[in-house]
Protein backbone atom coordinates (compact mmCIF):
# COMPACT_ATOMS: atom_id res chain seq x y z
CA UNK A 1 0.00 0.00 0.00
CA UNK A 2 1.68 3.68 -1.11
CA UNK A 3 1.78 6.46 2.04
CA UNK A 4 1.10 9.07 -0.02
CA UNK A 5 1.43 11.77 2.83
CA UNK A 6 3.49 10.93 6.22
CA UNK A 7 4.85 13.32 9.00
CA UNK A 8 7.07 15.19 6.85
CA UNK A 9 5.28 15.65 4.11
CA UNK A 10 4.84 19.50 3.39
CA UNK A 11 1.16 20.49 2.61
CA UNK A 12 -0.04 23.30 1.29
CA UNK A 13 -3.90 24.91 1.01
CA UNK A 14 -5.41 26.21 -1.97
CA UNK A 15 -8.34 28.21 -0.40
CA UNK A 16 -6.80 27.76 3.61
CA UNK A 17 -8.95 31.42 3.49
CA UNK A 18 -11.72 30.17 3.49
CA UNK A 19 -14.13 28.78 5.75
CA UNK A 20 -13.70 24.66 5.02
CA UNK A 21 -9.89 25.32 3.96
CA UNK A 22 -9.42 26.89 7.37
CA UNK A 23 -11.91 24.17 9.06
CA UNK A 24 -9.81 21.19 7.62
CA UNK A 25 -6.70 22.59 7.74
CA UNK A 26 -6.25 23.67 11.70
CA UNK A 27 -7.86 20.65 12.07
CA UNK A 28 -5.23 18.57 10.03
CA UNK A 29 -2.18 20.52 11.84
CA UNK A 30 -3.15 19.73 15.13
CA UNK A 31 -3.45 16.14 14.02
CA UNK A 32 0.09 16.07 12.75
CA UNK A 33 -0.05 17.47 8.97
CA UNK A 34 2.48 19.50 8.37
CA UNK A 35 0.23 22.57 6.75
CA UNK A 36 2.73 25.48 5.79
CA UNK A 37 0.85 27.64 3.74
CA UNK A 38 -1.96 28.72 2.26
CA UNK A 39 -2.62 29.74 -1.11
CA UNK A 40 -5.23 33.09 -2.25
CA UNK A 41 -4.27 35.20 -4.23
CA UNK A 42 -6.51 38.27 -2.60
CA UNK A 43 -5.19 37.77 1.11
CA UNK A 44 -1.44 36.92 0.35
CA UNK A 45 0.70 38.64 2.97
CA UNK A 46 -1.48 37.63 5.57
CA UNK A 47 -1.77 34.28 7.71
CA UNK A 48 -4.43 31.83 9.23
CA UNK A 49 -3.67 30.87 12.67
CA UNK A 50 0.22 31.67 11.40
CA UNK A 51 0.24 29.51 8.40
CA UNK A 52 1.54 32.01 5.98
CA UNK A 53 -0.96 33.03 3.22
CA UNK A 54 1.05 33.36 -0.51
CA UNK A 55 -0.51 34.72 -3.88
CA UNK A 56 0.36 31.26 -5.77
CA UNK A 57 1.22 27.95 -5.18
CA UNK A 58 4.84 27.89 -6.80
CA UNK A 59 5.48 31.14 -4.08
CA UNK A 60 4.47 28.61 -1.34
CA UNK A 61 6.52 26.03 -2.96
CA UNK A 62 9.34 28.31 -2.83
CA UNK A 63 8.91 29.60 0.27
CA UNK A 64 8.05 26.08 1.95
CA UNK A 65 9.18 23.00 0.05
CA UNK A 66 5.71 22.04 -0.56
CA UNK A 67 5.45 18.66 -2.11
CA UNK A 68 1.13 18.42 -1.54
CA UNK A 69 -1.93 20.64 -2.30
CA UNK A 70 -5.06 20.15 -0.83
CA UNK A 71 -7.72 22.03 -3.04
CA UNK A 72 -10.65 23.72 -1.09
CA UNK A 73 -11.92 25.93 -3.19
CA UNK A 74 -15.55 26.25 -5.26
CA UNK A 75 -16.07 23.94 -7.96
CA UNK A 76 -15.56 26.11 -10.62
CA UNK A 77 -12.20 27.39 -9.84
CA UNK A 78 -10.87 23.30 -9.36
CA UNK A 79 -9.69 22.98 -12.86
CA UNK A 80 -7.25 26.18 -12.82
CA UNK A 81 -6.50 25.40 -9.19
CA UNK A 82 -5.26 21.89 -10.17
CA UNK A 83 -2.99 23.18 -13.21
CA UNK A 84 -1.65 25.77 -10.67
CA UNK A 85 -0.26 23.25 -8.39
CA UNK A 86 0.89 20.77 -11.07
CA UNK A 87 2.65 23.72 -13.20
CA UNK A 88 3.77 24.52 -9.79
CA UNK A 89 5.73 20.86 -9.58
CA UNK A 90 3.63 19.60 -6.72
CA UNK A 91 3.85 16.02 -6.46
CA UNK A 92 0.22 15.22 -5.44
CA UNK A 93 -3.18 17.24 -5.33
CA UNK A 94 -5.99 16.16 -3.11
CA UNK A 95 -8.95 17.68 -4.42
CA UNK A 96 -11.53 17.70 -1.78
CA UNK A 97 -14.46 20.10 -3.79
CA UNK A 98 -17.31 18.23 -4.57
CA UNK A 99 -19.68 19.09 -7.52
CA UNK A 100 -16.73 19.43 -9.73
CA UNK A 101 -18.01 19.22 -13.69
CA UNK A 102 -17.14 16.11 -15.73
CA UNK A 103 -15.89 18.07 -18.62
CA UNK A 104 -13.82 20.16 -15.88
CA UNK A 105 -12.25 16.89 -14.11
CA UNK A 106 -12.04 15.01 -17.49
CA UNK A 107 -9.82 18.26 -18.74
CA UNK A 108 -7.93 18.88 -15.92
CA UNK A 109 -6.79 15.03 -15.21
CA UNK A 110 -6.04 14.62 -19.00
CA UNK A 111 -3.77 17.32 -19.04
CA UNK A 112 -1.74 16.98 -15.65
CA UNK A 113 -1.52 13.87 -17.35
CA UNK A 114 -0.19 14.65 -20.38
CA UNK A 115 1.80 17.69 -19.55
CA UNK A 116 2.71 16.90 -15.53
CA UNK A 117 3.28 13.33 -15.35
CA UNK A 118 5.32 14.23 -12.15
CA UNK A 119 2.22 14.96 -10.26
CA UNK A 120 -0.39 12.82 -9.39
CA UNK A 121 -4.25 13.85 -8.51
CA UNK A 122 -6.91 12.44 -5.90
CA UNK A 123 -10.32 13.13 -5.99
CA UNK A 124 -12.69 15.71 -7.03
CA UNK A 125 -15.13 14.85 -3.93
CA UNK A 126 -12.51 13.26 -1.95
CA UNK A 127 -12.54 13.06 1.80
CA UNK A 128 -9.16 13.46 2.19
CA UNK A 129 -6.07 11.11 3.20
CA UNK A 130 -5.27 9.80 6.36
CA UNK A 131 -1.79 7.04 6.61
CA UNK A 132 -2.79 5.81 10.34
CA UNK A 133 0.11 4.76 12.19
Amino acid sequence: MAIFVDENTKVIYQGLTGSQGRFYGLRNRDYGTQVVAGVNPKKAGTDVDGIPVYATVAEAKAATGATVSCVFIPAPGVQAAVLEAAQAGMELVVVITEGVPAKDEAYFYNRVKRDFPGTRILGPNCPGIISPG
